[in-house]
């Protein structure tokens, strides 16, 4: 093969090597920007990795808007259960309750997630 040629293929691929580093490193793959498939599987990465007395804020921040929230006052203490959309279960493009892992926050602290999460503040 001709020198030139080859010293052509070795420049363009090192400068698709720089730009897939450039995408990866540039832009930042935050909830907001991810698709409702890659959404789903990071929320449950990332629930699986929460823990209790976490603040509201900082759930906020790592998984980004709640698919369903609902929120209640009862004797002094402000309950809000934020659903995140975990399995997928029907294809009509609703995301339903079931479909979601629920986190419960007592005065914007994280008390519990999972099924008895929305049990408890049903309850509560």
């Amino acid at each position: 093969m001709n020198k030139k040629v080859v010293k052509r293929i070795i420049i363009g691929v090192g400068l698709y090597a720089v730009f897939v580093m450039a995408v990866i490193m540039l832009y930042p793959d935050t909830p907001h920007n991810m698709d409702w498939e890659d959404r789903q599987a990071y929320n449950k990465v990332k629930i699986s990795q929460l823990e209790l007395g976490q603040q509201k804020k900082q759930i906020l921040e790592l998984l980004g808007s709640p698919d369903i929230t609902e929120a209640k006052r009862n004797n002094n203490k402000e309950l809000q259960v934020m659903f995140y959309r975990t399995q997928h279960k029907q294809a009509d493009g609703i995301t339903t309750e079931d479909e979601c892992t629920a986190l419960l926050f007592e005065n914007n602290e994280l008390i519990a997630w999972g099924d008895s999460a929305y049990q408890s503040y049903i309850d509560g």
